[in-house]
């Protein structure tokens, strides 16, 4: 009878979340035998090499780790198949090549952080939270040529709070999809053991498909056009990152100047058009309340605190 020991794993990934699930298979007994991520780069003043998440979880339990520049380096395809892997699962990593994906003879899945088909792409969870949606989850499948749309082989649903942030969506649904990489490793085991094929279902293309494409500082600027409930979702998809800012304001706005370029955390939705302490906006259906932001080059606060420093400043 085959068990968690049975299945000789690689993991792909790169940051926190991608790091959980790699400590769930290790944690629970998964006989992981290598681990793929990025290659380091230099961050901060230093510009000192920085660890991906992954590498330094993967380097605290004696995981062998493999990052390549490219994924169809000879040299790295050569050691990806000295571990004879018979599965690889990837978790927020890069898209992979048919050689790479295709290698071992259980194929290669993929953890997805949304409702599979909606949102395919790199950032699922702040999309789904940037448009307003209820629920988001994630979703396990196999990898095929297209990319996010392989048979799926477990999916599960969590409900997004009206006021919660997709820090707080993130980390719920990396915990989550710790429990559903394990889940699929076992159903895998499970009909491995049985001689059949693990039972897979086609994605439904016939619902809305919402795209997840890679967010860029365009993509994070707040246009104050828009609705103000569409402005308050923009605002709680992009924090606490990478965090929507402030690029232009209604041109007789008093705190015009004061406020291009600011981050912001956290606004609220209001039809009052001032109130003492508050940062307040208009928009195309009422008024935006910022409560939280940051200006370039100072610390996070509260409106409140910064308009006190404007008087004092004066």
């Amino acid at each position: 009878m085959l068990n968690k020991q049975s299945i000789r794993i690689i993991y792909l990934g790169t940051p926190d979340f991608a790091a959980e699930s790699l400590r769930a298979l290790v944690e629970g007994g998964y006989n992981v035998v290598a681990v793929v991520t990025m290659p380091d780069k230099p961050a901060g003043r230093g510009h000192q090499l920085q660890f991906s998440a992954v590498k330094q979880y993967a380097l605290s339990v004696g995981l062998p780790v493999l990052q390549p520049e490219r994924l169809k380096d000879e040299d790295f395809l050569a050691e990806l198949k000295s571990y004879n892997a018979d599965l690889q699962i990837v978790v927020a990593f890069r898209m992979l090549p048919e050689v790479v994906w295709n290698m071992p003879r259980l194929g290669t899945f993929n953890l997805h952080a949304s409702l599979l088909p909606k949102y395919r792409g790199a950032a699922p969870i702040n999309w789904a939270v940037m448009n307003g949606d209820h629920e988001t989850g994630a979703t396990t499948f196999m990898l095929q040529h297209e990319i996010d749309t392989g048979n799926i082989i477990l999916q599960e649903r969590i409900a997004i709070a009206p006021d919660e942030n997709v820090g707080s969506v993130h980390d719920r649904l990396m915990i989550m999809g710790a429990r559903l990489v394990t889940r699929t490793v076992d159903a895998i085991i499970e009909a491995e053991d049985k001689g059949v094929a693990i039972n897979t279902f086609p994605q439904d293309n016939s619902i809305e498909l919402r795209p997840a494409p890679k967010i860029f500082k365009d993509t994070c600027a707040i246009d104050f056009s828009r609705s103000a409930e569409q402005i308050r979702n923009h605002v709680r998809g992009l924090s606490p990152y990478p965090a929507a800012w402030i690029d232009h304001m209604p041109a007789n706005h008093p705190l015009c100047d004061v406020l291009k370029g600011a981050k912001v955390y956290k606004v609220a939705v209001t039809q009052v058009a001032e109130q003492k302490g508050h940062i307040i906006v208009p928009c195309a259906d009422g008024y935006i309340d910022i409560l939280e932001l940051q200006l370039p080059g100072k610390k996070r606060m509260d409106a409140a605190a910064l308009l006190n420093g404007i008087r004092v400043n004066n």
